[in-house]
């Protein structure tokens, strides 16, 4: 006589199987696109652009025809790029002779710092490191050629992905409305409302997150910008960029950066301009954490912070720094759908003989 299976066994395994299919699928959705990684980069780069662009390219659409927007719209943001790049380059290059200058000065107190109390090293610890640095760099001076080299190829491998980036993006900003009609008529009838109502819930999503991310890291480096001027730290305006990139990996980036800006100040102008920078980098995180991003965030991405901060981890772990820059959108967009289109199940089945 069989033994009778207990109900809340029975849902489990319905429910463990299931999991089970949905699991596999997510893996090898992620596998796919980890195998055209440089084109699933290029094309998020085009929906970046595309969700930055599309108000100014409608704006200009007023007065002009559509192409010309696009056109007008991608060549006003690539010489901003081009000249946001020629500003630091032009910052760096009239810095460089006073910056060698005060690093020489700043290494030599920072060794005298670090013999005091509490530390206590020994002297000619750095200038000991500095020697073992240089014989490295002479012992394995192929190994380290090898590796620009290689780097070239990264540069490369950068490039196509910014060119296929902006292709897209022309596209995307011209047509992307009819793409998407076009995409959700060669579905079936009763899937056409679901996807469609996914997609726009999506797009709100990723177009709220970016241009508010974009909002956050341009008020974070203002304030690193103005900060390290007013301290006197050399290399401000590099270092705000810097700061502006960072922020885009929320929770970790903009720490990192900043303890760059302490690292600099401690050179260049000795411990107590560092600690004041130590100081601005809990001031911004608390700027950031409480007042920026519920403000300009909130309806973006309701997400935990712990699921922000698993989020980045595992996209880091995954793909590295653009896994970590990707992972807290992807997520957003794939909780705003779920909530879309639970709010608005589809339709039921339709009656037989339909």
């Amino acid at each position: 006589m069989a033994t009778e299976v207990s109900r809340w066994l029975r849902v489990a395994a319905a429910y463990g199987w299931r999991l089970i299919v949905v699991g596999a699928a997510v893996y090898a959705i992620f596998a796919a696109l980890g195998r055209f990684q440089l084109v699933t980069l290029a094309v998020f780069l085009a929906l970046v652009l595309t969700a930055l662009l599309e108000p100014s390219v409608s704006l200009l659409n007023r007065w002009m025809p559509r192409s010309l927007a696009v056109t007008v719209g991608l060549l006003l943001a690539i010489v901003l790029v081009f000249g946001v790049l020629s500003l630091i380059g032009a910052n760096v290059a009239g810095e460089w002779e006073g910056l060698r200058r005060e690093f020489v000065g700043g290494v030599a107190r920072i060794e005298r710092w670090l013999q005091g109390p509490p530390f206590r090293v020994r002297a000619g610890t750095l200038s000991d490191l500095q020697a073992r640095v240089s014989q490295f760099v002479t012992s394995h001076r192929a190994s380290l050629i090898n590796t620009a080299l290689s780097g070239v190829g990264r540069l490369v491998e950068v490039l196509t992905v910014g060119v296929l980036a902006l292709f897209c993006s022309v596209f995307f900003l011209h047509s992307g409305d009819r793409m998407w009609t076009w995409f959700g008529g060669q579905l079936p009838g009763r899937g056409r409302h679901p996807v469609r109502l996914a997609g726009r819930a999506a797009w709100v999503t990723f177009t709220g997150y970016t241009r508010g991310i974009v909002v956050v890291a341009a008020i974070n480096a203002v304030l690193v910008g103005v900060g390290l001027f007013l301290l006197g730290v050399p290399l401000a305006v590099p270092l705000a960029v810097l700061e502006f990139f960072a922020a885009f990996i929320p929770l970790v980036g903009s720490p990192v950066a900043l303890a760059v800006a302490a690292v600099v100040a401690l050179a260049a102008k000795g411990p107590l301009v560092a600690a004041v920078v130590v100081l601005l980098i809990v001031a911004i995180g608390q700027i950031e954490g409480h007042v920026l991003h519920p403000l300009v965030m909130s309806r973006a991405v309701r997400l935990h912070p712990v699921v922000v901060a698993l989020a980045v981890i595992c996209g880091s772990v995954t793909a590295g720094v653009p896994g970590a820059i990707v992972a807290v959108p992807l997520v957003s967009v794939a909780w705003s759908v779920y909530g879309a289109l639970r709010a608005h199940p589809p339709e039921t089945a339709l009656p037989r003989g339909r």
